[in-house]
């Protein structure tokens, strides 16, 4: 019986350990890495794939994260934890948020995105750059209106290939 219970006491300390991020010392883990970003391929650059409602999900989150100036960050550096810390957030670090809000990680190149980024290049007529969502968001032109104009194509395209109603996520 000691047995049993001296058991199911190390037990309980180990799944709480495990989810309150502890190990059974009570020490801290080490911090998680960052989400990876994953390089593109012309599969990934292919428009029209097909899409979920998460990806719906992802983009009405971003929307919702980056509702006015007070929120947005213009000078986008791809280093999302300071964003957050800030409470403002750039483009791509939007993304990123609602993605792990709405997946429980980070998909660098989920459909969701790269509909946004496709939205890019069509705003900008093709425009060459480095990172699509950082350059737009940093361009000295580009204002939250167009931010939000694109996260809104993208996701017009996602509710259209889903035939589902925009809100109905």
């Amino acid at each position: 019986m000691i047995k049993r219970n001296l058991v199911a006491q190390i037990t309980v300390t180990f799944i709480l350990g495990a989810v309150l991020g502890n190990d059974v010392a009570g020490q801290s883990q080490p911090p998680k890495p960052p989400p990876q970003i994953t390089p593109t391929s012309p599969q990934l650059e292919q428009r029209g794939q097909p899409v979920t409602i998460e990806d719906l999900r992802i983009l009405e989150k971003a929307e919702d994260l980056l509702k006015d100036e007070s929120v947005w960050n213009r000078q986008d550096d791809r280093q999302c934890e300071d964003d957050e810390a800030a409470g403002k957030r750039s483009l791509f670090c939007a993304l990123q948020k609602a993605c792990i809000d709405v997946l429980g990680h980070y998909e660098h190149r989920r459909v969701a995105l790269q509909e946004v980024r496709f939205a890019v290049e069509d705003a900008t007529r093709g425009r060459d750059f480095e990172h699509r969502l950082r350059d737009f968001n940093n361009l000295p032109e580009t204002q939250l209106v167009d931010i939000r104009r694109v996260l809104r194509v993208a996701k017009d395209r996602v509710t259209s290939r889903l035939q589902v109603k925009p809100g109905a996520a």
